[in-house]
């Protein structure tokens, strides 16, 4: 079902949100993209946006801030994985060779939030829902349908997300070197080596992908709304997809399912 009712299990990618400099330039270009709506939040908590996808939220967007005595953060999607007590799965994630970028901070009464890196550099969020568990709507056009790590060390980063996450990696049939993550029986995200397109130097990271119902005409509206493609469209396992960025320059997947409407 693509409407999401209750909390995540933990490890569950729950949530994602794009870090950039020009917060209303974001929400102007996503809402023409994807159809959502959303402004620029309360002051308190920074002025973060929850977008909403025929009013249930989807993602956020937040303007890039520069802690003091630290760079701005970069423009980026951010996943986030699901936890029922983030203090916890902090110290998992530190005692297992990986590193803390944010800390464990209370945001309101809606939950608690980190932010950390794999042993490979690839960083991710955790959340830990209070009155706010994650996307409300999945898997439907215009809102999060997958969430991939493409990583320098496959096994090492498997090793990692089970041991701190409770991600159990699987192999996927007729896709060497690639692996499932699964909560329990569940399959909730993937794990592949970095891409040979990928240029050289390219760290480990985690993509976010979002439906479509049509990739070849949501990525021309893209390129005519100033952003750019990374890879074309091209047919695959699960459907047609693309590599886009958004016109500042934060990448994305686009992907249309076979049984798309």
């Amino acid at each position: 079902m693509p409407e999401v009712t209750t909390a995540y299990e933990p490890g569950t990618p729950c949530w994602v949100d794009l870090t950039v400099k020009d917060q209303q330039a974001a929400l102007d270009f996503y809402r023409d993209l994807f159809g959502w709506q959303g402004e620029v939040g309360p002051a308190e908590f920074g002025g973060y946006a929850v977008c909403a996808l025929n009013g249930r939220p989807v993602a956020g967007i937040m303007a890039a801030t520069a802690p003091e005595g630290r760079p701005a953060p970069p423009t980026v999607w951010t996943t986030y994985l699901a936890s029922d007590d983030a203090d916890a799965t902090q110290r998992a994630i530190a005692d297992h060779g990986g590193s803390i970028v944010y800390p464990v901070t209370d945001i309101g009464t809606t939950g608690r939030m980190l932010v950390a890196a794999d042993p490979a550099g690839a960083v991710f969020g955790v959340w830990q829902p209070l009155d706010f568990f994650g996307a409300h709507v999945v898997n439907e056009p215009g809102a999060l349908t997958w969430n991939e790590l493409s990583t320098s060390d496959t096994e090492a980063a498997g090793r990692f997300y089970a041991q701190a996450l409770g991600l159990r990696p699987a192999t996927v049939e007729g896709l060497p070197g690639h692996y499932a993550l699964n909560v329990g029986e569940r399959t909730v995200g993937g794990l592949r080596p970095l891409p040979d397109h990928l240029p050289p130097g390219t760290p480990s990271h985690w993509t976010t992908y979002f439906s479509v119902d049509d990739c070849d005409s949501v990525v021309d509206a893209l390129v005519k709304a100033g952003g750019s493609v990374i890879r074309p469209p091209f047919d695959m396992q699960a459907g047609r997809m693309s590599v886009v960025a958004d016109p500042q320059g934060a990448v994305f997947s686009l992907i249309a399912s076979p049984d798309s409407p």
